[in-house]
């Protein structure tokens, strides 16, 4: 599965007018005309948001801009829309109307919604527009009609005492109602024509120009694992889904879970020698993945998943995936096997070294032990890397100590940042993973616009928690350019080099 937001085409209409009908089958199937959606397009081209699925377009935002005072908060969705002419539209205006937002009903599991509401808030902050207005339907508000007024059903909806699929929705994505409009939109009877005038505040409208803010800030949610055992796999998803949802629910573009996290469900194999259990354990991955996989689609982040055993050809590798929000998988082999995992485990060094193009920059992925060796990350740069990942296990201090210490040396020669995320507590009953010990961060470069430390944030040791952290990928680029140290362009190529033999 692909998923792509993207500006809508007039070359979208027959999959719009499909998903709109769908969408609206509950009011009649009422649809914007083809003549409508070629305005919109005209007048204001980057209002007009769609996502595909496979390339079928399955989710529409549409969006005018108006001088809001002009209309005020009595208006009708008539008379903000200029009788469906959009001659409102005034590209000079004060706020970001938004006049259509629907999803196939067959893709609502995936929370598109979200995405599009994400992608009009980006658009409100790059054009520097006060905020964010529509009129929203309350569906829910015929089954209580006779009993509550529209206002008090408004109040038990933003108190989670009721839940309407419309408005629940908008108050989780940070609107608030700032009236109740009456007769906003005639037929609609699931809502008994009311509707919420809802608004979403651009906090860098004033003072601050949008154009200054940071469109390069990234942020990381790393997890810091807790080893626990796990009566089934029902129970493991369930544990895995609540740190992913609660990393999106702070907004994060990646998720990263450390390396060999599934490992407590080697215990119902424990009566085998460590070698076979492992091997057993490499056939869940594949579903392991597919889970996670579902999850970055549904939660709109980019999932590093820790890694996990895999078998291919016979041999045992110890691989990790970045699953995409967009639906594509990469998958990165551990390089380096440590000593341990070659004699309990019997695994083998993958072979493939290259960067990921993701929707936030490049990144680099380096299990745990990689990271001590120094030329697989300058390969990384060499290549663009902007952020380097890494998953690690550790069961001392002393193992703890080499892995931090390298993945700062990482970041500081290599003019990136290094986020570090590992396994905290006991596992009994599970051979040869007894202890763990652990300390999540994200290192930076050091040079004056990072952290004297250049420690960007870090966890609380052998705690299991997230740490969600903001990186500046502007601030490499001037590092690269005007720091007062210019690592990777002052390297002597002419007298040593760092390169790829296959």
């Amino acid at each position: 599965m692909n998923i792509e937001i993207r500006k809508l085409t007039l070359e979208d209409y027959a999959d719009l007018k499909e998903s709109m009908l769908q969408a609206y089958d509950s009011m009649g199937g009422q649809i914007w005309p083809k003549s409508s959606i070629a305005k919109l397009l005209k007048i204001f081209p980057e209002g007009q948001l769609c996502i595909a699925v496979d390339d079928k377009v399955v989710a529409c935002s549409l969006s005018i801009i108006v001088e809001y005072d002009e209309y005020g908060d009595r208006h009708t969705y008539k008379l903000i829309t200029g009788d469906y002419s959009f001659s409102t539209h005034d590209p000079n205006g004060d706020t970001l109307y938004g006049i259509e937002i629907f999803v196939h009903p067959e893709y609502r599991g995936l929370r598109l919604g979200r995405r599009l509401y994400e992608a009009r808030k980006e658009l409100c902050e790059s054009l520097n527009l006060k905020s964010i207005i529509a009129g929203g339907r309350i569906p829910g508000y015929h089954a209580y009609a006779e009993t509550l007024s529209p206002r008090q059903y408004i109040d038990k909806v933003k108190a989670k005492e009721i839940y309407d699929p419309t408005l629940t929705f908008q108050i989780s994505n940070d609107f608030h109602v700032r009236k109740v409009l009456k007769n906003y939109l005639p037929g609609d009877h699931e809502s008994k024509e009311y509707a919420t005038l809802i608004e979403w505040n651009n906090i860098y409208y004033q003072g601050i120009d949008a154009s200054a803010r940071s469109a390069m800030t990234i942020r990381l949610g790393l997890v810091q694992w807790q080893m626990r055992l796990f009566p089934d796999m029902e129970s493991f998803y369930e544990q895995v889904e609540f740190f992913v949802d609660a990393v999106s629910g702070y907004k994060s573009d990646f998720v990263m879970f450390p390396e060999l996290f599934n490992t407590p469900l080697l215990q119902p194999y424990n009566h085998l020698p460590e070698i076979e259990a492992m091997r057993k354990l490499a056939e869940k991955t594949e579903e392991i993945v597919q889970k996670m996989h579902e999850y970055a689609l549904s939660y709109n982040v980019n999932i590093i998943t820790g890694s996990m055993p895999i078998l291919d050809d016979g041999k045992l590798y110890n691989a990790t995936y970045l699953c995409h929000r967009t639906g594509k998988i990469d998958e990165y082999r551990k390089i380096h096997i440590t000593p341990n995992e070659q004699k309990y485990y019997g695994m083998v060094g993958g072979d493939k070294v290259q960067v990921f193009d993701t929707d936030c920059g490049k990144v680099g992925i380096l299990i745990c032990y990689d990271v001590e060796f120094p030329e697989l990350s300058r390969i990384y740069a060499d290549q663009g890397m902007q952020i380097l990942f890494v998953p690690f296990l550790t069961d001392t201090q002393n193992g703890y100590t080499r892995v931090r210490h390298c993945a700062q040396a990482r970041a500081i020669e290599n003019e990136c940042y290094v986020a570090i995320a590992g396994c905290v507590g006991n596992l009994p009953k599970v051979n040869n993973m007894d202890i763990q010990f652990a300390q999540s961060a994200v290192f930076t470069p050091s040079d004056f616009a990072f952290p004297t430390n250049a420690v960007k944030a870090e966890a609380t040791p052998n705690t299991e928690m997230v740490l969600v952290v903001d990186v500046d990928l502007h601030l490499l680029d001037e590092l690269h350019h005007y720091g007062t140290v210019k690592i990777l362009k002052d390297r002597r190529r002419d007298l040593y080099q760092v390169k790829l033999l296959k």
